[in-house]
Protein backbone atom coordinates (compact mmCIF):
# COMPACT_ATOMS: atom_id res chain seq x y z
CA UNK A 1 0.00 0.00 0.00
CA UNK A 2 1.10 3.48 -0.40
CA UNK A 3 2.20 5.36 2.46
CA UNK A 4 -0.77 6.73 4.13
CA UNK A 5 0.95 9.63 5.36
CA UNK A 6 1.33 10.97 1.88
CA UNK A 7 -1.40 10.53 0.12
CA UNK A 8 -4.06 11.33 2.81
CA UNK A 9 -3.57 14.97 2.62
CA UNK A 10 -4.04 16.82 -0.47
CA UNK A 11 -7.31 17.19 -1.15
CA UNK A 12 -9.60 17.58 2.12
CA UNK A 13 -11.81 20.42 1.59
CA UNK A 14 -10.73 23.49 3.44
CA UNK A 15 -14.04 23.78 5.66
CA UNK A 16 -14.60 26.52 7.98
CA UNK A 17 -18.45 26.27 8.92
CA UNK A 18 -19.88 29.24 11.68
CA UNK A 19 -20.75 27.40 15.15
CA UNK A 20 -23.75 28.08 17.33
CA UNK A 21 -22.32 29.52 20.31
CA UNK A 22 -20.62 31.99 18.28
CA UNK A 23 -17.22 29.85 18.21
CA UNK A 24 -15.99 29.05 14.56
CA UNK A 25 -15.82 25.57 13.44
CA UNK A 26 -13.21 24.21 11.51
CA UNK A 27 -14.93 21.50 9.59
CA UNK A 28 -18.31 20.42 8.67
CA UNK A 29 -18.27 16.76 10.07
CA UNK A 30 -21.51 15.89 11.94
CA UNK A 31 -21.81 14.58 15.39
CA UNK A 32 -24.88 12.09 15.58
CA UNK A 33 -25.95 10.19 18.23
CA UNK A 34 -27.61 6.48 18.05
CA UNK A 35 -30.59 6.21 19.82
CA UNK A 36 -31.37 2.65 21.28
CA UNK A 37 -34.20 1.97 23.29
CA UNK A 38 -36.76 -0.10 24.42
CA UNK A 39 -39.95 2.46 23.90
CA UNK A 40 -40.41 5.61 22.14
CA UNK A 41 -41.34 7.52 25.20
CA UNK A 42 -37.75 6.93 26.60
CA UNK A 43 -36.21 7.41 22.89
CA UNK A 44 -37.65 10.89 23.24
CA UNK A 45 -36.22 11.61 25.95
CA UNK A 46 -32.77 10.43 24.77
CA UNK A 47 -32.89 12.41 21.48
CA UNK A 48 -33.53 15.44 24.27
CA UNK A 49 -30.00 14.84 26.27
CA UNK A 50 -28.43 14.40 22.75
CA UNK A 51 -29.44 18.04 21.57
CA UNK A 52 -28.65 19.26 25.30
CA UNK A 53 -25.33 17.64 24.50
CA UNK A 54 -24.09 19.30 21.65
CA UNK A 55 -25.01 16.44 18.80
CA UNK A 56 -26.16 17.89 15.37
CA UNK A 57 -28.85 14.84 14.55
CA UNK A 58 -29.71 11.32 16.28
CA UNK A 59 -29.83 7.63 14.52
CA UNK A 60 -33.01 6.59 15.79
CA UNK A 61 -32.48 2.73 16.03
CA UNK A 62 -36.21 1.24 15.47
CA UNK A 63 -34.71 -2.30 15.78
CA UNK A 64 -34.37 -1.71 19.67
CA UNK A 65 -37.64 -1.08 19.95
CA UNK A 66 -39.82 -3.44 21.66
CA UNK A 67 -43.38 -2.91 20.77
CA UNK A 68 -42.67 -1.46 17.37
CA UNK A 69 -46.22 0.17 15.78
CA UNK A 70 -44.69 1.92 12.89
CA UNK A 71 -47.06 4.09 11.65
CA UNK A 72 -47.41 5.72 14.98
CA UNK A 73 -44.01 4.77 16.31
CA UNK A 74 -42.30 6.90 13.53
CA UNK A 75 -44.66 9.66 13.07
CA UNK A 76 -44.15 10.58 17.22
CA UNK A 77 -40.42 10.37 16.50
CA UNK A 78 -40.06 12.65 13.58
CA UNK A 79 -42.71 15.35 15.30
CA UNK A 80 -41.04 15.61 18.58
CA UNK A 81 -37.45 14.82 17.36
CA UNK A 82 -35.39 18.13 18.95
CA UNK A 83 -32.84 17.29 16.02
CA UNK A 84 -32.88 16.15 12.26
CA UNK A 85 -33.37 12.34 12.13
CA UNK A 86 -31.77 9.43 10.64
CA UNK A 87 -33.67 6.20 10.29
CA UNK A 88 -31.86 2.66 10.80
CA UNK A 89 -33.82 -0.57 11.13
CA UNK A 90 -30.70 -2.57 11.44
CA UNK A 91 -31.46 -6.50 10.61
CA UNK A 92 -29.49 -9.24 12.30
CA UNK A 93 -27.39 -10.10 9.11
CA UNK A 94 -26.01 -6.65 9.61
CA UNK A 95 -25.03 -6.68 13.20
CA UNK A 96 -28.54 -5.13 14.28
CA UNK A 97 -31.60 -6.95 16.33
CA UNK A 98 -34.34 -7.19 13.76
CA UNK A 99 -34.74 -10.75 12.96
CA UNK A 100 -38.12 -10.50 11.01
CA UNK A 101 -38.94 -10.43 6.97
CA UNK A 102 -37.30 -7.57 4.97
CA UNK A 103 -40.81 -6.22 3.40
CA UNK A 104 -41.59 -4.99 6.65
CA UNK A 105 -38.60 -3.49 7.69
CA UNK A 106 -37.83 -1.77 4.20
CA UNK A 107 -41.88 -0.78 4.57
CA UNK A 108 -41.31 0.86 7.70
CA UNK A 109 -37.71 2.70 6.28
CA UNK A 110 -39.94 3.70 3.17
CA UNK A 111 -42.99 5.37 5.74
CA UNK A 112 -39.81 7.01 7.65
CA UNK A 113 -38.81 8.84 4.64
CA UNK A 114 -42.58 9.90 3.77
CA UNK A 115 -43.21 11.34 6.93
CA UNK A 116 -40.11 13.17 6.52
CA UNK A 117 -37.15 12.07 7.80
CA UNK A 118 -34.21 13.81 7.16
CA UNK A 119 -31.81 10.17 6.40
CA UNK A 120 -32.57 6.21 6.18
CA UNK A 121 -29.76 4.08 6.22
CA UNK A 122 -30.48 1.17 4.13
CA UNK A 123 -28.23 -2.02 3.87
CA UNK A 124 -25.87 -2.58 0.35
CA UNK A 125 -27.63 -5.82 0.57
CA UNK A 126 -30.93 -4.42 0.52
CA UNK A 127 -31.00 -0.84 -1.41
CA UNK A 128 -32.00 -2.39 -4.64
CA UNK A 129 -35.19 -3.84 -3.52
CA UNK A 130 -35.87 -0.65 -1.01
CA UNK A 131 -35.00 1.53 -4.18
CA UNK A 132 -37.81 -1.00 -6.33
CA UNK A 133 -40.25 -0.37 -3.13
CA UNK A 134 -39.68 3.59 -3.64
CA UNK A 135 -40.50 3.88 -7.91
CA UNK A 136 -38.84 6.71 -7.59
CA UNK A 137 -41.13 8.67 -5.40
CA UNK A 138 -37.90 9.62 -2.92
CA UNK A 139 -38.74 12.74 -0.87
CA UNK A 140 -36.08 15.62 -1.67
CA UNK A 141 -35.34 16.15 1.21
CA UNK A 142 -34.68 12.66 2.28
CA UNK A 143 -30.99 11.80 2.19
CA UNK A 144 -30.45 7.87 1.65
CA UNK A 145 -27.21 6.45 2.85
CA UNK A 146 -26.35 2.77 1.89
CA UNK A 147 -24.12 1.15 4.13
CA UNK A 148 -21.38 -1.74 3.89
CA UNK A 149 -20.34 -3.01 7.36
CA UNK A 150 -17.41 -5.40 7.41
CA UNK A 151 -17.56 -7.28 11.31
CA UNK A 152 -14.49 -9.29 9.86
CA UNK A 153 -11.48 -6.77 8.85
CA UNK A 154 -10.24 -3.59 6.75
CA UNK A 155 -10.04 -4.73 3.02
CA UNK A 156 -7.64 -3.54 0.74
CA UNK A 157 -7.70 0.19 -0.56
CA UNK A 158 -8.52 -1.42 -4.58
CA UNK A 159 -11.41 -3.25 -2.74
CA UNK A 160 -12.46 -0.64 -0.82
CA UNK A 161 -12.67 1.60 -3.87
CA UNK A 162 -14.49 -0.60 -5.70
CA UNK A 163 -16.76 -1.04 -3.14
CA UNK A 164 -17.83 2.81 -2.92
CA UNK A 165 -17.97 2.64 -6.63
CA UNK A 166 -21.27 0.14 -5.83
CA UNK A 167 -22.40 1.93 -2.88
CA UNK A 168 -22.72 4.91 -5.04
CA UNK A 169 -23.98 2.85 -7.85
CA UNK A 170 -26.98 1.36 -5.52
CA UNK A 171 -28.58 4.93 -5.62
CA UNK A 172 -26.52 6.30 -2.08
CA UNK A 173 -26.47 10.15 -1.67
CA UNK A 174 -23.80 8.90 1.11
CA UNK A 175 -21.63 6.60 1.04
CA UNK A 176 -21.42 4.35 4.57
CA UNK A 177 -18.14 2.24 4.97
CA UNK A 178 -17.63 0.54 8.60
CA UNK A 179 -14.87 -1.86 8.66
CA UNK A 180 -13.01 -3.66 11.54
CA UNK A 181 -9.75 -2.68 12.61
CA UNK A 182 -7.58 -5.68 13.45
CA UNK A 183 -4.14 -3.09 13.01
CA UNK A 184 -4.43 0.58 13.39
CA UNK A 185 -2.60 0.60 9.81
CA UNK A 186 -6.04 -0.60 8.80
CA UNK A 187 -7.53 2.72 9.53
CA UNK A 188 -5.03 4.78 6.93
CA UNK A 189 -6.57 3.02 4.40
CA UNK A 190 -10.12 4.19 5.15
CA UNK A 191 -8.78 7.46 5.79
CA UNK A 192 -7.61 7.50 1.94
CA UNK A 193 -10.77 6.59 0.72
CA UNK A 194 -12.69 9.31 2.83
CA UNK A 195 -10.02 12.17 1.51
CA UNK A 196 -10.54 11.29 -2.53
CA UNK A 197 -14.01 10.43 -2.14
CA UNK A 198 -16.21 12.56 -4.69
CA UNK A 199 -19.52 11.70 -2.76
CA UNK A 200 -20.68 12.64 0.77
CA UNK A 201 -18.85 9.40 2.71
CA UNK A 202 -19.03 8.36 6.01
CA UNK A 203 -15.87 6.35 6.71
CA UNK A 204 -15.29 4.45 9.81
CA UNK A 205 -13.76 1.65 11.68
CA UNK A 206 -14.76 -0.23 14.45
CA UNK A 207 -13.22 -1.29 17.52
CA UNK A 208 -10.66 0.14 19.68
CA UNK A 209 -7.67 0.32 16.90
CA UNK A 210 -10.12 2.20 14.99
CA UNK A 211 -10.69 4.96 17.56
CA UNK A 212 -9.21 7.73 15.48
CA UNK A 213 -11.08 7.05 12.63
CA UNK A 214 -13.78 8.62 14.29
CA UNK A 215 -12.20 11.20 15.45
CA UNK A 216 -9.97 12.20 12.90
CA UNK A 217 -12.75 11.69 9.88
CA UNK A 218 -13.41 15.90 10.79
CA UNK A 219 -9.52 16.36 9.52
CA UNK A 220 -9.88 14.11 6.15
CA UNK A 221 -13.39 15.03 4.97
CA UNK A 222 -15.90 12.81 6.67
CA UNK A 223 -19.58 13.58 6.57
CA UNK A 224 -20.34 12.31 10.24
CA UNK A 225 -19.25 10.36 12.89
CA UNK A 226 -21.03 8.57 15.92
CA UNK A 227 -21.25 10.02 19.44
CA UNK A 228 -23.09 8.09 22.31
CA UNK A 229 -24.52 9.65 25.39
CA UNK A 230 -22.93 6.89 27.65
CA UNK A 231 -19.54 5.49 27.81
CA UNK A 232 -21.06 2.16 28.20
CA UNK A 233 -24.00 2.10 25.52
CA UNK A 234 -22.60 1.90 22.10
CA UNK A 235 -24.24 0.36 18.78
CA UNK A 236 -21.09 -0.71 16.87
CA UNK A 237 -17.54 -1.34 18.89
CA UNK A 238 -15.06 1.61 19.57
CA UNK A 239 -17.59 4.55 19.79
CA UNK A 240 -16.49 7.24 21.80
CA UNK A 241 -19.24 9.82 23.94
CA UNK A 242 -19.99 13.17 22.46
CA UNK A 243 -18.63 14.33 25.73
CA UNK A 244 -15.18 13.10 24.45
CA UNK A 245 -15.60 14.14 21.45
CA UNK A 246 -16.55 17.90 22.07
CA UNK A 247 -14.55 18.22 25.46
CA UNK A 248 -11.72 15.32 24.94
CA UNK A 249 -10.83 15.96 21.55
CA UNK A 250 -12.08 19.28 20.42
CA UNK A 251 -13.54 17.80 17.56
CA UNK A 252 -15.06 21.12 16.11
CA UNK A 253 -11.36 22.66 16.28
CA UNK A 254 -10.02 20.14 13.77
CA UNK A 255 -9.77 20.72 10.35
CA UNK A 256 -7.57 19.99 6.84
CA UNK A 257 -4.60 21.44 8.41
CA UNK A 258 -4.74 20.09 12.19
CA UNK A 259 -1.39 18.63 13.52
CA UNK A 260 -1.82 15.18 14.68
CA UNK A 261 -0.09 14.04 17.58
CA UNK A 262 -0.55 10.84 20.25
CA UNK A 263 0.63 8.06 22.89
CA UNK A 264 1.42 5.62 21.40
CA UNK A 265 1.22 2.08 23.68
CA UNK A 266 -0.61 -1.55 23.90
CA UNK A 267 -2.78 -1.15 26.01
CA UNK A 268 -3.61 2.76 25.83
CA UNK A 269 -6.83 3.32 26.53
CA UNK A 270 -6.14 4.24 30.39
CA UNK A 271 -3.62 7.24 29.38
CA UNK A 272 -4.61 10.67 30.65
CA UNK A 273 -2.58 12.20 27.98
CA UNK A 274 -4.70 13.50 25.73
CA UNK A 275 -6.72 15.26 28.42
CA UNK A 276 -3.90 17.10 29.12
CA UNK A 277 -2.20 17.89 25.84
CA UNK A 278 -6.04 18.82 24.14
CA UNK A 279 -6.55 20.80 27.07
CA UNK A 280 -3.32 22.50 26.54
CA UNK A 281 -3.08 22.98 22.93
CA UNK A 282 -6.82 24.49 23.30
CA UNK A 283 -5.74 27.26 26.02
CA UNK A 284 -2.71 28.66 23.94
CA UNK A 285 -4.76 28.06 20.98
CA UNK A 286 -2.49 25.72 19.16
CA UNK A 287 -3.67 23.62 15.65
CA UNK A 288 -3.65 20.08 17.13
CA UNK A 289 -4.99 17.21 18.34
CA UNK A 290 -3.97 14.36 20.58
CA UNK A 291 -5.36 11.06 20.92
CA UNK A 292 -4.98 7.17 21.78
CA UNK A 293 -2.92 5.02 19.87
CA UNK A 294 -3.56 1.39 20.06
CA UNK A 295 -0.40 0.27 18.73
CA UNK A 296 0.99 -3.35 18.02
CA UNK A 297 3.91 -2.41 15.73
CA UNK A 298 5.63 0.11 15.97
CA UNK A 299 7.40 0.47 12.97
CA UNK A 300 4.69 -0.33 10.74
CA UNK A 301 2.90 2.40 12.44
CA UNK A 302 5.26 4.63 11.99
CA UNK A 303 5.50 4.04 8.49
CA UNK A 304 2.07 3.74 7.35
CA UNK A 305 1.59 7.35 9.03
CA UNK A 306 4.52 9.17 7.68
CA UNK A 307 2.73 12.25 6.46
CA UNK A 308 3.99 15.10 8.77
CA UNK A 309 0.41 16.21 9.44
CA UNK A 310 1.43 13.01 12.22
CA UNK A 311 3.35 15.55 14.10
CA UNK A 312 4.76 13.71 17.29
CA UNK A 313 4.09 11.27 19.14
CA UNK A 314 4.36 9.92 23.17
CA UNK A 315 5.58 6.80 23.20
CA UNK A 316 4.81 4.02 26.71
CA UNK A 317 4.72 0.51 27.47
CA UNK A 318 5.70 -2.01 25.56
CA UNK A 319 7.33 0.64 22.20
CA UNK A 320 9.82 2.59 24.18
CA UNK A 321 12.86 -0.24 23.14
CA UNK A 322 11.77 -0.38 19.91
CA UNK A 323 11.27 3.33 19.14
CA UNK A 324 15.30 3.85 19.60
CA UNK A 325 15.29 1.84 16.29
CA UNK A 326 13.10 3.46 14.51
CA UNK A 327 13.67 7.18 14.89
CA UNK A 328 16.09 8.61 12.06
CA UNK A 329 18.04 10.80 14.80
CA UNK A 330 17.80 9.52 18.43
CA UNK A 331 19.42 12.43 21.24
CA UNK A 332 22.44 11.74 22.95
CA UNK A 333 20.93 10.63 26.41
CA UNK A 334 18.06 8.73 24.89
CA UNK A 335 20.45 6.50 22.95
CA UNK A 336 22.36 5.97 26.18
CA UNK A 337 19.19 4.72 28.06
CA UNK A 338 18.61 3.08 25.50
CA UNK A 339 14.74 4.00 25.49
CA UNK A 340 12.43 6.85 23.60
CA UNK A 341 9.40 7.87 25.03
CA UNK A 342 8.91 11.43 22.47
CA UNK A 343 9.06 11.15 18.97
CA UNK A 344 8.97 14.09 16.64
CA UNK A 345 8.19 13.86 12.85
CA UNK A 346 10.51 17.40 11.31
CA UNK A 347 8.14 19.16 9.35
CA UNK A 348 10.74 19.96 6.50
CA UNK A 349 11.58 16.41 5.44
CA UNK A 350 9.66 14.21 7.64
CA UNK A 351 12.36 12.36 9.45
CA UNK A 352 11.92 11.24 13.10
CA UNK A 353 13.83 12.49 16.09
CA UNK A 354 13.68 10.07 19.42
CA UNK A 355 13.80 12.02 22.91
CA UNK A 356 13.58 10.59 26.15
CA UNK A 357 11.86 13.20 28.65
CA UNK A 358 10.76 10.52 31.36
CA UNK A 359 13.86 10.68 33.66
CA UNK A 360 13.59 14.41 33.66
CA UNK A 361 10.08 13.91 34.80
CA UNK A 362 10.77 11.00 37.12
CA UNK A 363 13.72 12.64 39.00
CA UNK A 364 13.27 15.75 39.16
CA UNK A 365 9.54 14.61 40.96
CA UNK A 366 11.95 12.34 43.54
CA UNK A 367 14.29 15.21 43.96
CA UNK A 368 11.50 17.14 45.15
CA UNK A 369 9.85 14.86 47.12
CA UNK A 370 13.48 13.83 49.16
CA UNK A 371 13.60 18.15 49.20
CA UNK A 372 10.59 18.23 50.84
CA UNK A 373 10.51 15.94 53.14
CA UNK A 374 13.90 17.27 54.46
CA UNK A 375 12.86 20.83 54.63
CA UNK A 376 15.84 21.82 52.34
CA UNK A 377 15.46 24.50 49.71
CA UNK A 378 17.56 24.05 45.79
CA UNK A 379 20.67 23.38 47.16
CA UNK A 380 23.62 23.01 44.05
CA UNK A 381 23.97 19.26 44.77
CA UNK A 382 21.15 16.82 44.30
CA UNK A 383 19.78 15.17 47.01
CA UNK A 384 20.03 11.91 45.06
CA UNK A 385 23.97 11.97 45.62
CA UNK A 386 25.37 9.56 47.39
CA UNK A 387 22.01 7.33 48.07
CA UNK A 388 21.05 3.91 47.37
CA UNK A 389 18.61 4.08 44.84
CA UNK A 390 16.73 0.40 44.02
CA UNK A 391 14.87 0.98 40.61
CA UNK A 392 12.37 -2.19 40.44
CA UNK A 393 11.85 -3.28 36.34
CA UNK A 394 14.54 -2.92 33.58
CA UNK A 395 12.31 -1.82 30.78
CA UNK A 396 12.31 1.41 29.22
CA UNK A 397 11.23 3.70 32.12
CA UNK A 398 14.04 1.44 34.40
CA UNK A 399 16.62 2.36 32.24
CA UNK A 400 15.38 6.04 32.02
CA UNK A 401 15.27 6.07 36.28
CA UNK A 402 18.43 3.87 36.57
CA UNK A 403 20.47 6.57 34.43
CA UNK A 404 19.17 9.25 35.38
CA UNK A 405 19.83 8.74 39.21
CA UNK A 406 23.15 7.45 38.86
CA UNK A 407 23.55 10.95 36.69
CA UNK A 408 22.58 12.67 39.68
CA UNK A 409 25.52 10.88 41.64
CA UNK A 410 23.23 7.81 43.27
CA UNK A 411 24.39 4.30 43.81
CA UNK A 412 21.92 2.06 41.93
CA UNK A 413 20.43 -1.42 42.17
CA UNK A 414 18.16 -2.83 39.65
CA UNK A 415 15.94 -5.53 40.74
CA UNK A 416 13.88 -7.47 38.38
CA UNK A 417 11.95 -10.37 38.03
CA UNK A 418 14.12 -11.80 35.64
CA UNK A 419 17.69 -11.32 37.31
CA UNK A 420 19.28 -11.72 33.81
CA UNK A 421 17.73 -8.81 32.18
CA UNK A 422 18.32 -6.59 35.78
CA UNK A 423 22.15 -7.49 35.76
CA UNK A 424 22.46 -6.45 31.97
CA UNK A 425 20.99 -2.59 32.76
CA UNK A 426 23.16 -2.41 36.04
CA UNK A 427 26.25 -3.49 34.33
CA UNK A 428 25.43 -0.76 31.15
CA UNK A 429 25.07 2.05 33.80
CA UNK A 430 27.02 0.68 36.66
CA UNK A 431 25.52 -0.30 39.69
CA UNK A 432 24.28 -3.75 41.19
CA UNK A 433 21.58 -6.48 40.40
CA UNK A 434 19.26 -8.29 41.98
CA UNK A 435 16.01 -10.54 41.47
CA UNK A 436 12.45 -8.98 42.55
CA UNK A 437 12.04 -12.10 44.87
CA UNK A 438 15.07 -10.59 46.47
CA UNK A 439 14.16 -7.08 47.56
CA UNK A 440 12.09 -8.96 50.34
CA UNK A 441 15.03 -9.37 52.16
CA UNK A 442 17.33 -6.45 50.96
CA UNK A 443 17.83 -4.08 53.72
CA UNK A 444 21.78 -2.88 53.01
CA UNK A 445 21.01 0.43 55.35
CA UNK A 446 18.17 2.64 55.78
CA UNK A 447 16.70 5.26 54.50
CA UNK A 448 17.06 3.78 50.60
CA UNK A 449 14.51 5.31 47.77
CA UNK A 450 12.78 2.88 46.10
CA UNK A 451 10.73 3.49 42.13
CA UNK A 452 8.87 1.21 40.72
CA UNK A 453 8.89 1.34 36.99
CA UNK A 454 6.32 -1.82 36.32
CA UNK A 455 3.17 -1.60 35.56
CA UNK A 456 2.78 -3.94 38.88
CA UNK A 457 -0.60 -2.29 40.50
CA UNK A 458 -2.03 -0.77 37.54
CA UNK A 459 -5.73 -0.64 36.92
CA UNK A 460 -7.36 -3.14 37.01
CA UNK A 461 -5.27 -4.73 39.11
CA UNK A 462 -5.13 -2.49 41.79
CA UNK A 463 -4.31 -4.78 44.59
CA UNK A 464 -1.49 -6.36 43.25
CA UNK A 465 2.22 -4.31 44.54
CA UNK A 466 5.90 -5.28 43.66
CA UNK A 467 6.85 -5.79 47.37
CA UNK A 468 5.58 -6.73 50.68
CA UNK A 469 4.52 -4.01 52.83
CA UNK A 470 7.56 -5.40 55.18
CA UNK A 471 10.19 -5.06 52.91
CA UNK A 472 9.32 -1.34 52.65
CA UNK A 473 10.62 -0.12 56.50
CA UNK A 474 13.89 0.12 54.84
CA UNK A 475 13.10 2.95 52.43
CA UNK A 476 12.87 6.74 53.43
CA UNK A 477 10.90 7.56 49.74
CA UNK A 478 8.93 5.04 47.32
CA UNK A 479 8.31 6.39 43.72
CA UNK A 480 5.84 4.90 41.89
CA UNK A 481 5.20 4.94 38.09
CA UNK A 482 2.07 3.95 38.18
CA UNK A 483 -0.46 7.07 38.14
CA UNK A 484 -3.45 5.20 37.36
CA UNK A 485 -4.46 4.77 40.30
CA UNK A 486 -2.67 7.89 41.68
CA UNK A 487 -2.33 6.10 45.20
CA UNK A 488 -1.33 2.45 44.01
CA UNK A 489 -0.98 -0.09 46.80
CA UNK A 490 2.67 0.18 47.06
CA UNK A 491 2.41 4.25 47.57
CA UNK A 492 -0.13 3.52 50.54
CA UNK A 493 1.51 0.61 52.34
CA UNK A 494 4.91 2.74 51.90
CA UNK A 495 3.01 5.82 52.91
CA UNK A 496 1.93 3.35 56.24
CA UNK A 497 5.13 2.38 56.91
CA UNK A 498 6.47 6.11 57.20
CA UNK A 499 7.79 6.43 54.09
CA UNK A 500 7.83 9.91 51.94
CA UNK A 501 5.79 8.92 48.40
CA UNK A 502 5.31 10.01 45.34
CA UNK A 503 3.25 9.64 42.72
CA UNK A 504 3.61 8.52 39.42
CA UNK A 505 0.79 11.65 38.18
CA UNK A 506 4.23 14.14 39.21
CA UNK A 507 6.53 12.25 36.99
CA UNK A 508 3.69 12.41 34.48
CA UNK A 509 3.48 16.22 34.87
CA UNK A 510 6.73 16.58 34.41
CA UNK A 511 7.76 14.40 31.20
CA UNK A 512 5.05 16.50 29.60
CA UNK A 513 6.22 19.64 29.81
CA UNK A 514 9.54 18.91 27.92
CA UNK A 515 7.36 16.80 25.67
CA UNK A 516 4.71 20.07 24.79
CA UNK A 517 7.84 22.74 24.30
CA UNK A 518 8.82 20.41 21.85
CA UNK A 519 5.46 19.26 19.57
CA UNK A 520 4.24 23.31 19.82
CA UNK A 521 7.22 25.06 19.86
CA UNK A 522 5.87 26.86 22.49
CA UNK A 523 6.34 27.17 26.54
CA UNK A 524 4.84 24.80 28.52
CA UNK A 525 1.85 26.20 30.32
CA UNK A 526 3.12 24.39 34.08
CA UNK A 527 0.37 25.66 36.03
CA UNK A 528 -2.66 24.48 33.64
CA UNK A 529 -0.92 20.73 33.52
CA UNK A 530 -0.96 21.14 37.37
CA UNK A 531 -4.64 22.27 37.31
CA UNK A 532 -5.51 19.77 35.25
CA UNK A 533 -3.85 17.02 36.27
CA UNK A 534 -5.08 17.62 39.91
CA UNK A 535 -8.91 16.39 39.16
CA UNK A 536 -7.33 12.87 39.01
Amino acid sequence: MESAGNVLLASSPAAVVEMGSGGVRRNPTLICTPIMADFVDKMLILMGEAKAMGADLVEIRLDSLKNFNPNSDIKTLILNSPLPTLFTYRPMWEGGQYDGDEKPRLDALRLAMELGADYIDVELKAAYEFNNLLHGNKPAKCKLIVSSHNYQHTPTVEELGNLVARVQAAGADIVKIATTALDISDVARIFQITVHSQVPIIGLVMGERGLISRILCAKFGGYLTFGTLDSGVVSAPGQPTIKDLLDLFNFRQIGPDTRVFGIIGKPVGHSKSPVLYNEAFKSVGFNGVYVHLLVDNLANFLQIYSSTDFAGFSCTIPHKEAAVKCCDEVDPVAKSIGAVNCIIRRQNDGKLFGYNTDYVGAISAIEEGLRASQNVSNTVSSPLAGRLFVVIGAGGAGKALAYGAKEKGARVVIANRTYERAKELADTIGGEAVSLADLENFHPEDGMILANTTSIGMQPKVDETPVSKNALRSYSLVFDAVYTPKITRLLKEAEESGATIVTGLEMFIGQAYEQFERFTGLPAPKELFQKIMSKY
